[in-house]
């Protein structure tokens, strides 16, 4: 972890347009859409805003990047692992304005900016150690034959990135992609456009080659549609939520048939027993749902109690969230930002006032934090029953829902009784009951004793309706590589 730099507090907004072709161009409409900042809920700037026009001009740059022939496609895999190695080195650089510019946009605290940045450097600098390590196979079959295998770019992919972990999302769908030897096409998200579009400037800083990354900020319906639906891109890579993935999903299906990776969303159960170590539990919960002020796909928004300990654990819990500063995310000792939107924000207080609706137990928060800005207070309900909106829905807001049950049995079928499969967690010190239930449950990540350990180089993804393939790790990388079949007929002579 890098020492924390000083944060700029009002980052010069030096790119708002296109970057197609290594190069910032206006849209073809020459429409603009302002990106709000959450702690004002004033314009920061209008940004360009892209649509099947400009997503015509960025694949026309990207066919041509990724051509037979072409400098990126002729470029020793090596050659692309030091691009890669150089733009982590040139965003590490660039760290206080970068981190200052998304604590501006997205509105999370300038500390998580800066966390969020160290991890997708890890990420970036673990694929570049992939590019030329991307092998084949040979293949013993009939020996009139050679057969062997090659792993190929898939060619050119569209990725469509979620406004709660801007930079982080950027790095999980970019370094694999072009590790890989494939070109992309990026649209941010409309609320947090900023940091991809200022990033473009530093891959063309790297050395990589017109054409090879292009970004195109806009909406869902115009620039996203015009993405998923295009029939010379030949992978969509999203993350969002689950209603937008399908949508994609179909599209992708409709011109030609695009590989699809969709992250998607989660109603991750966390689950505690009584044997468990409470101090470290309750730590653990805490941060599990109210991480990114709870704006986040595998937050642990179920949480489940042995009744023994329960009445202790939500009393704990409760001191854990009065304890929750909220603020302005420059301050460094402020935890919880805003949220990102007034969207989500009226979302958020819907879903808790269906929660005191429907009988839950309000212990703490459920209110906004001041007057100005898209603040709500760090909140915790107790008596919380499975049927209960709060327990079924995703909330997306720092909104912690504890609930009780008895024993194994009844909390793995209670746990998986969900659409959602993204992430899941026990706390306990039987290691048979932690086993149990990491086989039992239908999740793509099962933690023990410890939540929200994601890394680099091992996988993430979800069962169920959170999501199809995978991101991170080898098996992200896979998602970029097209495997191709040899065979070779051999000559035969007699001895």
């Amino acid at each position: 972890m890098a020492t924390l730099p000083e944060p700029i507090r009002n980052p010069e907004i030096k790119y708002s347009q296109l970057f197609i072709n290594n190069e910032y161009v206006n849209s073809v409409s020459g429409q603009t859409f302002p990106t709000i900042n959450p702690v004002t809920e004033e314009k920061i700037v209008d940004v360009q805003e892209g649509d099947k026009a400009d997503v015509d001009k960025a694949v026309a740059a990207a066919k041509e990047a990724f051509k037979m022939g072409s400098p990126w496609r002729r470029m020793d895999a090596s050659m692309r692992g030091r691009l890669l190695w150089k733009l982590a080195d040139l965003i590490e650089k660039d760290r206080a304005y970068i981190c200052s510019l998304e604590t501006l946009d997205n509105g999370k605290s300038f500390s998580s900016a800066s966390g969020d940045l160290d991890f997708s450097l890890e990420v970036i600098r673990y694929y570049a150690g992939w590019a030329d390590k991307i092998q084949g196979r040979t293949i013993p079959v009939n020996g009139d034959f050679f057969c062997y295998t090659r792993h190929e770019p898939v060619g050119i992919c569209a990725a469509i990135i979620p406004w709660n972990y801007p930079i982080p999302m950027f790095s999980w769908k970019f370094a694999p992609c072009l590790a890989s030897g494939s070109v992309m096409i990026m649209k941010p998200a409309e609320q947090t456009p900023l940091t991809a579009i200022y990033l473009g400037s530093l891959v063309k800083e790297a050395g990589f080659p017109p054409g090879v990354f292009n970004v195109i900020p806009g909406y869902g319906p115009t620039a996203g549609a015009a993405l998923s639906a295009h029939p010379e891109i030949n992978k969509v890579a999203f993350t969002g939520s689950t209603e937008i993935g399908q949508v994609i999903m179909a599209s992708a299906a409709g011109s030609n048939i695009k590989r699809t990776t969709l992250e998607l969303g989660g109603k991750s159960p966390n689950i505690i027993f009584a044997d468990a170590d409470l101090d470290t539990s309750v730590a653990f919960a805490h941060e599990a749902v109210m991480d990114n002020m709870g704006q986040c796909c595998i937050a642990g928004s179920r949480t489940y109690v042995q009744e023994e300990i329960y009445d202790e654990f939500v009393k704990r819990s409760v001191e854990k969230a009065k304890q929750r500063t909220v603020g302005d995310p420059f301050d460094s000792s402020t935890v919880n930002g805003p949220q990102i939107d007034n969207e989500q924000f009226t979302k958020i207080l819907g879903l808790i006032e269906s929660g005191k609706q429907e009988g839950a137990t309000l212990q703490c928060g459920g209110t906004r934090h001041g007057d100005k800005g898209y603040y709500i207070e760090p909140t915790v309900f107790s008596n919380v029953d499975d049927n209960m909106k709060i327990a079924k829905e995703e909330i997306f807001g720092p909104v912690q829902q504890i609930i009780k049950f008895k024993d194994l049995d009844d909390v793995i079928e209670r746990a998986n009784r969900t659409m959602y499969g993204l992430g899941a967690a026990i706390f306990t010190k039987d290691i048979d009951k932690a086993l149990t239930f990491a086989h039992s449950i239908k999740a793509g990540t099962v933690w023990v004793n410890c939540y929200l350990a994601v890394n680099a180089q091992a996988p993430f993804g979800g069962f169920k309706m959170s999501g199809l393939g995978r991101e991170l790790g080898e098996y992200g990388l896979q998602q970029y590589l097209e495997v191709k079949n040899v065979v070779i007929k051999v000559p035969q002579k007699n001895s």
